[in-house]
């Protein structure tokens, strides 16, 4: 499999992967113009996936999905209730080919399984993913709410993945959200801190092969932050990265 971070934050999100004969976007957060721009300097065609798949409602994930099917005609596979919340807040234009699917039901797309996990996250019905070809398994995993019950296990399964290390538990207390807003963040539908997708990697055993820490927040953690936390709890030579809010990042093959 090769994985692509097409951008990862609370700017806009959209990640590709290729998985056997599968060529697959997840989220539609950014625009097309710039997805088609950034995965052609890497050798990719956009207007050439066989599916845009999204994990919930909000507009950093599937804002775009109406310009990458109109402009580039691919379809989106997208749970009723998540397109239903998407479209009752927002215009996303003529949508023609919509592939619906149940929340922690597969989908088969040419080679590759993708299997959907429910997640606790304050979007309708929001779910993260689960990459499977050729005997490797390729986690994207954001926007997850909290460390939910198996969440750990599929981790250990994996080997790679896109985790969501979105804040720094001190810089969200200190910074400038408001109250109501940290508290969001950081309960039961919010984001996973730092220190949580560190004890998960830590967690994962022998069969992870890299990381890429995503969804990182603007205002509240920073790429050498997270770096930091991780690495006090994992090995010094584990492959760890992270996501860039601003341009594409190519991920060792898994």
């Amino acid at each position: 499999m090769i994985a692509i971070s097409v951008q990862s934050g609370s700017n806009g999100n959209c990640i590709y992967v290729e998985a056997g004969d599968a060529r697959l976007i997840f989220d539609a957060g950014i625009s097309g113009r710039q997805a088609s721009i950034r995965l052609e300097a890497l050798g990719r065609r956009i207007e050439s996936a066989d599916a845009v798949i999204i994990s919930h409602d909000h507009c950093d994930h599937i804002g775009s999905a109406g310009v990458y099917q109109r402009k580039f005609g691919l379809p989106i596979y997208v749970t009723r209730k998540t397109l239903d919340a998407a479209c009752a807040c927002r215009s996303l234009g003529t949508l023609t080919d919509v592939r619906h699917f149940q929340a922690g039901a597969p989908l088969r797309i040419r080679d590759a399984v993708v299997h959907t996990i429910p997640t606790p996250h304050d979007g309708a019905d929001g779910v993260a993913f689960v990459v499977q070809a050729e005997g490797k398994r390729l986690g994207v995993l954001t926007d997850l709410g909290h460390v939910f019950d198996g969440l750990g296990d599929v981790v250990a399964s994996l080997d790679a993945v896109f985790l969501e290390s979105n804040y720094d538990p001190d810089m969200l207390a200190n910074g400038p959200y408001p109250y109501p807003l940290q508290q969001r963040i950081k309960g039961p539908r919010g984001h996973l801190s730092n220190h949580e997708s560190a004890d998960l990697l830590a967690a994962a055993g022998a069969n992870l092969k890299w990381a890429c820490l995503a969804h990182l927040s603007e205002q509240n953690n920073h790429p050498t932050l997270a770096m930091r936390t991780h690495r006090r709890v994992l090995p010094s030579d584990f492959p760890l990265f992270v996501a860039s809010r601003y341009e594409s990042s190519n991920m060792p093959e898994v």
